[in-house]
């Protein structure tokens, strides 16, 4: 593609605050880094993706919120982390995260794992323990 045509569809989901790096050619034809602001069919898979992942985030939190699942649940569905995933970056077994997934045994656990969850989940113990107040996936969201 050439340095003029790299697409710059300002519409992307960070409204111009973000650019990716892509390369191009130039008029004397050598590869040249080149910043875009977006392209419109990545920029509306993108948005796709991120609208599936706040309806998960959402119905995570309102089985928070009903009781049914802990708010380690919520924030496992906010940070995209299934069982296996937060079992790799965690060092717990898969099977005591699911444990840990039911109110009545989180509200059990230890410093040291809700520590690890936490740091992993990049939130505070505090957060962690306390639970969601929102639905909101993004810092700043309405």
């Amino acid at each position: 593609m050439k340095k003029d045509k790299v697409p710059q569809d300002d519409d992307n989901l960070m409204e111009g605050r973000s650019r990716e790096l892509c390369y191009a050619v130039d008029e004397n034809g050598r590869y040249v880094s080149v910043l875009s602001s977006g392209w419109e069919p990545k920029n509306t898979a993108l948005l796709q993706a991120w609208e599936q992942i706040g309806e998960e985030a959402k119905k995570a939190f309102d089985s928070f919120k009903a009781g049914r699942v802990s708010p380690l649940g919520f924030y496992m569905a906010r940070g995209m982390f299934d069982v296996s995933l937060l079992s790799a970056y965690t060092k717990i077994p898969k099977r005591r995260i699911r444990s840990h997934l039911v109110p009545k045994n989180f509200r059990r656990l230890d410093a040291e794992t809700l520590r690890k969850y936490a740091e992993v989940l990049d939130i505070s113990v505090d957060e962690l323990v306390k639970g969601p107040e929102t639905a909101k996936i993004f810092p700043g969201e309405k």
